[in-house]
């Protein structure tokens, strides 16, 4: 485990079975992910992007190989102890968004913290505080369904931070949003990580997010294929 890393993958692995076929995601991949990075990983459609990205989020299991968080073998975790490691350390973006529909926007955004148990009055106070960070504190008390896509993964970003994970993962961000507002989404996550000290890293096809990281890699045929800095 290298030193002052926040992730390393060791030789990973992923292969999905069904009945008589097996197909190879991920192919041997090696990398060390350090703290306050902003970093995408690019590739064409199958590459392995979002299985990459679910493994290290302890979504799924590697078929072999190995995820340090931390330091922590990742291997070594029950599935309560993973489904804690997602809550407290972990912070999920979806391309689909996944907001509650019944809870409001500020419902939504202190729901991961409600979860950790914080009492009512300190998760409304940072629910609040990080919409207003965001520019959509006036939509606190809106339903998903009322407000734009934009302002959806707004909030599933603000949902994401709220509780100052050790890394935000996230799958696609920008895929369904139009220009503007995918160049507002990627400041506003830029800003996060230099003002905040967040960690990110994408899976993303969109070319707007590789020019605005400090780092890509590229996966192909489920292996890093380029490691570029910024």
């Amino acid at each position: 485990m290298s030193n002052n890393a926040l992730i390393q993958t060791i030789d990973l692995h992923k292969t999905y079975k069904t009945e008589a076929i097996e197909t190879p995601a991920l192919n041997g991949v090696d990398f060390t992910l350090h703290e306050r990075e902003f970093t995408a990983v690019a590739g064409p459609s199958g590459s392995g992007k979002s299985t990459l990205l679910h493994l290290l989020g302890g979504l799924d299991r590697p078929t072999s190989g190995e995820i340090f968080l931390n330091g922590a073998a990742m291997s070594s975790l029950s599935k309560d102890q993973l489904s804690r490691l997602r809550l407290t350390r972990i912070g999920f973006v979806f391309q689909a968004y996944n907001l509650i529909p019944v809870l409001t926007v500020l419902e939504n955004t202190a729901f991961v913290m409600e979860l950790q148990g914080v009492v009512r009055r300190e998760r409304i106070r940072r629910a609040r505080a990080i919409l207003t960070e965001l520019g959509i504190e006036q939509y606190a008390d809106q339903f998903p369904n009322r407000i734009s896509g934009g302002e959806q993964q707004r909030v599933a970003v603000a949902r994401a931070v709220v509780t100052e994970p050790s890394i935000v993962l996230a799958d696609e961000p920008t895929a369904n949003l139009d220009s503007k507002t995918s160049h507002e989404l990627i400041g506003l996550m830029r800003r996060l990580n230099e003002d905040k000290g967040a960690t990110f890293l994408f899976a993303t096809h969109d070319r707007r997010l590789h020019d605005q990281v400090s780092r890509l890699l590229t996966l192909e045929d489920g292996r890093i294929t380029q490691d570029q800095c910024r």
